[in-house]
């Protein structure tokens, strides 16, 4: 339950339209709720955090996911699982049909506070076309955070000048997150033309070397150009999620 719904169900008990029951029947399930033997759902996480828990559905199985949404669903107007297969998505699709499946980024996710004002401030770059999965996957979990997020995609460090032909949308940005493969050199080059933080998210994109993205990862760390900040490989959500907790920071949804 988020500080809206709660709020809400406050006023409904002031205006005498929700009995003082019906309230603690809501309640009941804070600070969380058990399903079955498999999970306990933290619904008091979006009042700690602004932002409800996030389902990982890998290593989970279809109907797990399944019902950890469902419940999810009921007491949030807003609910993420990241890497979702098809098979999962086709045992929630019927049971909660507003729900929108993203088979590029793995994503399923519900917003029904989508009509709210969303802050600009995000930009998320891509070196290759190839990176897109884990940088949809950030973009689309910085929009759930409530930012509008700004993407250039297929900008790598081969052909310099695709990257400079978009410094002013960069240089104008709160937060950029910065998706790249093979030798992750593309967030060190964003770091050294703008002042806001850089968000590196290195994926496993790459030939033998590649050593399923850690090379990207060391050269991120590695990175010679200050305020670069660098998550685990093909962690698109955990970029997205840290850009929107950034671009929220002494803000209003009115931009302020």
């Amino acid at each position: 339950m988020d500080e809206q719904r709660l709020r809400a169900l406050l006023e409904s008990v002031r205006a005498n339209t929700t009995t003082v029951d019906a309230a603690i029947h809501e309640l009941r399930h804070l600070p969380f709720e058990t399903i079955g033997d498999f999970a306990r759902l933290d619904h008091h996480r979006a009042l700690r955090r602004g932002f409800p828990e996030v389902i990982l559905a890998q290593g989970k199985t279809p109907e797990q996911v399944a019902q950890i949404f469902g419940r999810l669903a009921e007491r949030s107007n807003r609910v993420l699982a990241t890497r979702v297969s098809v098979e999962m998505y086709a045992a929630i699709r019927d049971r909660l049909p507003e729900a929108i499946y993203h088979p590029l980024a793995r994503l399923l996710y519900l917003d029904r506070s989508a009509t709210q004002n969303r802050l600009d401030g995000i930009v998320v770059a891509s070196a290759g076309t190839a990176d897109m999965p884990v940088a949809e996957e950030a973009a689309i979990t910085a929009e759930l955070t409530g930012s509008r997020v700004e993407r250039i995609y297929d900008v790598g460090v081969a052909g310099l000048h695709r990257l400079l032909d978009q410094a002013e949308a960069l240089q104008r940005a709160r937060v950029i997150v910065v998706v790249a493969g093979m030798e992750g050199a593309l967030a060190s080059v964003v770091a050294g033309l703008v002042a806001a933080p850089v968000i590196a998210v290195p994926t496993s994109v790459g030939y033998g070397a590649n050593f399923g993205g850690l090379s990207a990862l060391l050269t991120m760390l590695n990175s010679c150009a200050n305020g670069v900040a660098v998550v685990n490989i093909d962690n698109g959500f955990g970029a997205g999620y840290l850009a929107g907790v950034i671009n929220h920071l002494g803000r209003t949804t009115d931009g302020a």
